[in-house]
């Protein structure tokens, strides 16, 4: 059991150095088992707080933790936002020089430094260190890279083994966002912690709406989608290089900030665009997967897959890197067979192309699903979900059935007279009766059944066909070409009459947004949160550090909510620490006091003349109501011009005569309507005074 005085520091260390008050879900267990030195494997989503597992427990610790991480990149995002809190940490790395690497060994000898992070290919480097007299525990990030049955194989962690052997009272704490039942278990048998305790969060990310739509003209849906964010940064996946660079360069013609990322450029390159995406001055990204993993950037607001990823592991853990900080956030899929056949190819051959095309039919079953996605989703990770999520695209527009038996028999029909040897573009060629060279050359055009669903539109056919292969009605045969084949039930629908439920494709209708986005736009610049992240964004470029280190979105909206405005008000922020209230407590507690004062001087000044109206109602006179008021009589005529015009019930006629007022309208037919007032009293030479003219012209214009 942990001490007693050890488990009382737990949250106090939680607030000084991360800023909350509280521990989520299974943190806390996690953190005791750990600093009780037991071995541990944690599951938790993207964004669910797995850093502070093992992050926490080092400031604890009287040695090192040693970080093992898959990325150089990585390694110096969670280097940074370490050090922003206050902690101590350090990274180690083959491509730094020998003096750099030198001294931050010094740091380990004297214990300067609570956490030191590495890439596996460097622990060879690390023998002076590599013992319980420096190391007090071991964190092995990005866990599932150790395993053949993982979505993310990386052999580099396959040398792992030996750290228990080595430290073996030395604490391991394995972490992943997303394995399997036989990612788990190959996970602690090959880290030889086969008795460690296991830490299974929830796998819901409720924050993410999770959208799929049909790979129809993407390129235009995503400009639309991204012209509908203008602030939000977002990642777009994608399966090849090529497509990364084409994206990248259509979004640029659009306007829109993008760049590409993918293993085909150099490391300047690659580190550059990273860099620009995590410093806020790139907003989109178009990448191969490789981009994102382990980035702590809490302010990505939505993520994109233009291809179908290869497997729900790999689709959860990209998802997840967007809305990490809790807020609203979309994951938008586009789905194509196209997509299934190339995956299918880059599968072929491989040693575990039996799991790989498994775990690709799952992939494709949640794509085309009818039902929640969510629980799809969750279901595959174990976690059953007993209602609908009502935050993905099936549960805000559920499908509607209807009775698809004729397009199934006309559909079928036609693949059988091609004789289950064409694919499914040619076979909707026929049916909607095309006389293109290939119907030609081949005489497809003299078969019976061309043109027999030519009522029905060619993407209309595409989404019925696909819908008519996942209930099995036929199936595409990927080693002939694609050809689209009769299965066993398909008799069923010829010949026995089986009724076939099918759903009206659906058709998204973006609304025109891209002047809503621009008054959306202008709307925020006057908010306190757009002011906040303007600070936010001086500091970081001041300091060179990506924004959300200095305050994550969700803190933000927290101190618009809160507004406070001392420093005890301040530390009740979730997400300020001790370190953070003394750096940036000043500047944002100065913003957020200046902004309510700037308000509060605006709506008085907005609601100055309804004072004076309640003054008169009273039955005050004009004097009076300056006196009250400490407001010239001038100033009080001019309220009541206004007043007049809102169509209060004001005796307007009390303060200019009839004559007067005709006096007026005279002149300003004479002076051709001027603006100012003194052309008025200059024409009546001075016969009729300032504030009467003012209230004559009132009347003037309010009867038109």
């Amino acid at each position: 059991m942990l001490l007693k005085e050890t488990k009382e520091q737990l949250i106090p260390t939680l607030k000084k150095y991360f800023g909350y008050d509280s521990f989520r879900d299974q943190q806390q267990n996690i953190i005791e088992s750990v600093l009780l030195k037991n071995d541990n494997l944690v599951i938790m989503p993207t964004g669910g707080g797995k850093s502070i597992c093992f992050q926490l427990p080092a400031l604890l610790f009287d040695g090192i933790t040693l970080v093992i991480s898959p990325l150089i990149a990585l390694m110096k995002d969670q280097v940074d936002g370490l050090n922003a809190n206050g902690i101590a940490a350090d990274f180690f790395n083959s491509s730094q020089e020998s003096a750099e690497q030198e001294a931050i060994f010094e740091k380990v000898f004297k214990k300067e430094i609570k956490l030191f992070y590495v890439a596996p290919e460097s622990l060879q480097l690390l023998e002076n260190i590599l013992n319980e007299k420096y190391v007090s525990c071991v964190a092995i990030d990005e866990a599932h890279c150790i395993s053949s049955w993982g979505h993310d194989f990386r052999p580099s962690y396959q040398q792992l083994g030996f750290l228990k052997k080595s430290l073996p009272n030395t604490p391991i704490i394995a972490l992943t966002a997303t394995a399997d039942k036989a990612t788990r278990a190959d996970i602690l048998e090959q880290l030889s912690i086969t008795n460690a305790t296991q830490f299974l969060s929830s796998f819901d990310r409720k924050n993410i709406e999770l959208e799929v739509r049909p790979a129809n003209d993407r390129l235009t849906q995503i400009i639309k989608f991204i012209n509908r964010k203008p602030n939000e940064s977002g990642i777009i996946y994608c399966l090849s290089r090529k497509s990364t660079e084409q994206i990248a360069s259509k979004l640029k013609l659009n306007g829109i900030n993008a760049k590409a990322y993918h293993a085909g450029l150099s490391f300047e390159e690659r580190t550059k665009t990273q860099e620009d995406f995590i410093f806020d001055k790139t907003q989109v990204v178009c990448a191969t997967i490789a981009f994102g993993m382990g980035i702590d950037k809490s302010n990505v607001r939505w993520v994109i897959h233009y291809n179908m990823p290869k497997n729900i592991e790999g689709y959860y853990q990209e998802i997840g890197r967007c809305g990490r900080d809790g807020l609203k956030a979309n994951a938008l899929l586009f789905h194509s067979y196209s997509d299934v056949i190339q995956l299918k190819k880059f599968m072929s051959g491989a040693s575990n192309e039996e799991v790989q095309a498994a775990k690709l039919d799952r992939m494709k079953q949640f794509s085309e699903a009818t039902t929640c996605r969510r629980k799809i989703l969750l279901s595959y990770f174990g976690e059953l979900l007993s209602e609908n999520c009502g935050n993905c695209d099936v549960c805000k527009n559920p499908p509607q059935f209807f009775n698809g038996t004729i397009i199934a028999q006309k559909a079928l029909s036609v693949i059988t007279r091609l004789k289950e040897a064409e694919a499914i573009g040619t076979v909707i060629d026929v049916l909607r009766g095309a006389l293109n060279a290939t119907i030609l050359d081949k005489g497809y055009d003299k078969l019976k059944s061309h043109g027999v669903g030519k009522e029905i539109s060619w993407r209309d056919w595409q989404q019925y066909l696909i819908q008519l292969t996942n209930q099995g009605y036929c199936e595409i045969a990927f080693h002939k070409n694609n050809a689209l084949q009769l299965t066993s039930f398909s008799k069923k629908v010829l010949f026995e009459n089986e009724v076939v439920n099918l759903t009206r494709p659906i058709e998204f209708k973006e609304q025109p947004v891209i002047e809503k986005a621009t008054k959306t736009k202008k709307a925020k610049k006057d908010t306190l949160f757009e002011r906040l992240r303007k600070l936010r964004q001086e500091i970081a470029l001041a300091e060179n550090i990506p924004a959300y280190l200095v305050f994550s979105d969700a803190a933000l909206k927290e101190m618009e909510r809160a507004r406070p405005m001392s420093e005890a008000d301040f530390l009740e922020i979730s997400g300020v620490g001790q370190r953070k209230l003394e750096v940036y407590g000043e500047d944002f507690i100065a913003e957020i006091v200046a902004f309510s004062n700037e308000k509060i001087k605006t709506r008085k000044k907005k609601d100055t003349h309804k004072i004076t109206y309640d003054l008169y109602k009273e039955g005050l006179d004009i004097d009076e109501i300056a006196k009250k008021r400490n407001l010239k009589s001038t100033t009080i005529f001019s309220h009541l011009a206004l007043l007049y015009t809102e169509g209060k019930d004001i005796e307007i006629y009390d303060f200019v005569s009839n004559e007067e007022v005709e006096k007026v309208r005279k002149s300003k037919d004479e002076l051709e309507s001027p603006q100012a007032l003194k052309p008025y009293f200059e024409h009546l030479n001075g016969e009729v005074e300032y504030f009467k003219i003012r209230l004559a012209l009132t009347i003037i214009d309010k009867e038109g």
